[in-house]
């Protein structure tokens, strides 16, 4: 299913227009502000194509998506009129000021101010190790002119992280958003730069300003966009209406400058310096019980937002010392979650789930994005998910001790591991490299051994009672020939059980009960001796009812009605008499996964109501010789 099918199912869910307050996404989440959550069934919701898993988060309904969550956020946004600026999360579903208590509305202003930013810091993080590599290897000289440049693209998005933050913050407030980036550009304008790395006393008209340097700051400019938002609401008030175009942007701007320097500015400067310090204070006497801590426990915080959501006070304290917590924590659970996924996909049998696993697999491994792995994989089977925690804790014991360090903000993974590189101190990204190395393959090794508690493909038979042998089932259906038919597979491929595609349509049989093969050949065959009901016109579908009275239809492929029946070569007609083995269809799989199409084909008894029972068979390879299910 498209991207653009799935956006109108999750907005349809969500309780469209009407429901929405507001939405925003970060890197992987689409997060609405809904205004009755109550109306969502967070279980249809999962079901949607594309979609991992949800998450209620600080008043937020948030639908985990993936690295493809712009793409539907861009369809969603289109269906209807609804704000998607942070400004809605500030107030409530009346329009009134959000209250709640003071930990839901810190982590909310954070998160919401952090997340738009998250996607430029990533990119200037990267090209930062790009350039560590490329220096080390000695590709590069750290004096050339190239260098200097492209220094200057990485370093943007951290040095000007005070005009960026007032941006998001004042959408946040509703402060007049360009009064809040002169504010930011105050803190970072060069000549007050010059005047504090003069190293002499600084005073503004007898005040003491405090010589601190606010580039790539983050706690100054959120205290004082938050203060801009009382400021302008008493300036509303004081300022005469006749002369409040001119006098109130002087004095917005001259009181803020005024009182950014003098007051807010060091207070969020020595608030950073705090957080430095107990930062530097865990690395100096609790490394070792707080590294195992974060590693292990980090797929929980990025199940809960927070890893992003708390950014702004681990970039403050990265910028006064090599960040030794929550990149070195993240390098572990990444690499982990990559690995228990791949051997998942390793170890399964069904073909769908090693698809979804080896995907999330190289997601977490060399993009450090997890959420597929988490949502779509480990949390799903949870052993996985305790393999990578317990490789976590015993990592992150080996990083509290040797205290490693990253020298760049960047998500952590293989393709970024140069961001542990410092050529004063060579072994810092020797012990990244084992973390890595370890990480890996203790989660392997511990998802293979303790196994996971995969969902059946294969359906028991009639008499539950049996449960213990499935061929001992198969021989119970057989000795009832009389009240039970069979249907043959119309296609070699790989048998599955039907709420297992991936179309809600048909995984909640909404037309009916069956099954679904994974065809390995183009060639589709008659399933029984019957007429063919039903051509459909893109030849992607057909309808046939068996002599015994099963209706069916035979669904080449998901959405492949789009292809308009390019595909497929039809080699019957509507009416026509079939016996059992006769060639319906021949379908070019390969043009269909080429135009972005799954090829699973559905096995449908739409009239299942009119049965007892629809049983799949319990093999999970079959042809057009081997019985797909049988009707009771």
């Amino acid at each position: 299913m498209s991207a653009k099918d799935s956006a109108k199912q999750i907005y349809d869910e969500v309780g469209g227009e009407a429901n929405i307050n507001y939405l925003t996404h970060c890197v992987t989440r689409l997060r609405f502000r809904l205004k009755d959550e109550s109306k969502v069934d967070d279980e249809k919701v999962k079901q949607i194509p594309g979609v991992m898993g949800i998450n209620h988060q600080n008043g937020q309904y948030q639908v985990i998506i993936g690295n493809a969550v712009s793409d539907y956020y861009d369809q969603v946004v289109k269906l209807g009129k609804f704000p998607t600026d942070e400004s809605a999360d500030a107030t409530d579903n009346t329009g009134n000021e959000k209250k709640g208590n003071l930990f839901d509305q810190f982590t909310s202003f954070i998160s919401s101010c952090m997340s738009p930013l998250i996607p430029a810091l990533i990119g200037g993080g990267m090209i930062k190790v790009i350039l560590i590599l490329l220096t080390t290897v000695g590709w590069m000289s750290t004096k050339s002119q190239t260098y200097t440049i492209i220094s200057v693209f990485g370093d943007a998005p951290f040095y000007f992280l005070p005009i960026e933050l007032a941006i998001t913050a004042s959408k946040y407030h509703k402060v007049n958003q360009m009064m809040a980036v002169i504010a930011g550009a105050i803190l970072i304008h060069p000549d007050f730069i010059s005047l504090v790395n003069s190293g002499k006393t600084i005073h503004l008209m007898g005040l003491p300003v405090t010589a601190a340097s606010y580039s790539s700051s983050v706690i100054p400019i959120l205290l004082i966009v938050w203060a801009m938002k009382y400021l302008e609401k008493f300036l509303d008030k004081v300022v005469p209406a006749s002369f409040k175009s001119i006098l109130k942007p002087l004095l917005e701007i001259f009181i803020v400058g005024v009182v950014s320097l003098v007051i807010i500015g060091p207070i969020g400067t020595w608030a950073g310096e705090l957080l430095s310090g107990i930062v530097l204070l865990i690395q100096k006497h609790a490394a070792w019980l707080a590294m195992p801590l974060m590693a292990a426990f980090m797929p929980l915080i990025v199940m809960t937002g927070m890893h992003w959501a708390f950014s702004p006070i681990f970039l403050a304290a990265s910028f006064a010392t090599p960040d030794s917590l929550i990149l070195p924590a993240m390098l572990a659970a990444n690499i982990g979650q990559g690995a228990a996924s791949l051997a998942v996909a390793v170890k399964t049998k069904n073909k769908n789930t090693r698809q979804v696993a080896s995907a999330a697999a190289v997601s977490a491994l060399l993009a450090g994005v997890t959420e597929p792995a988490l949502y779509g994989v480990t949390l799903k089977y949870k052993k996985p998910l305790y393999a990578s925690m317990i490789s976590g804790a015993i990592t992150g014991l080996f990083m509290g001790i040797v205290n490693l360090r990253s020298f760049a903000f960047a998500v952590p993974s293989i393709l970024s591991i140069p961001q542990f590189v410092n050529n004063k101190i060579p072994s810092n990204f020797i012990y990244a490299i084992i973390v890595l190395i370890a990480s890996f393959i203790i989660t392997f090794v511990l998802t293979m051994v303790l196994g996971f508690n995969e969902e059946p493909q294969v359906a028991s038979a009639t008499d539950t009672d049996s449960k213990k042998n499935n061929d001992v089932a198969a021989t119970k259906i057989e000795s009832g020939a009389k009240e039970t038919k069979k249907v043959y597979s119309p296609v070699k491929g790989e048998l599955i059980t039907l709420d297992s595609v991936n179309d809600p349509t048909f995984a909640q049989k909404m037309l009916g009960d069956g099954v679904a093969v994974i065809p390995e050949d183009n060639n589709f065959y008659a399933p029984f001796d019957g007429v063919v009901e039903t051509v459909f016109p893109t030849k992607h579908a057909i309808g046939l009812k068996s002599d015994t009275g099963i209706e069916m239809l035979i669904h080449i492929g998901l959405d492949t009605v789009e292809l308009k029946g390019e595909p497929y070569d039809v080699k019957v007609k509507d009416k026509q008499r079939i016996k059992k083995g006769d060639l319906l269809v021949v379908a070019d799989l390969a043009a269909i996964k080429k135009a972005g199409y799954d090829t699973v084909t559905p096995l449908v008894v739409t009239n299942s109501k009119e049965f007892v029972e629809v049983v799949p068979n319990e093999k999970t390879t079959v042809d057009n010789g081997t019985v797909a299910f049988y009707v009771v």
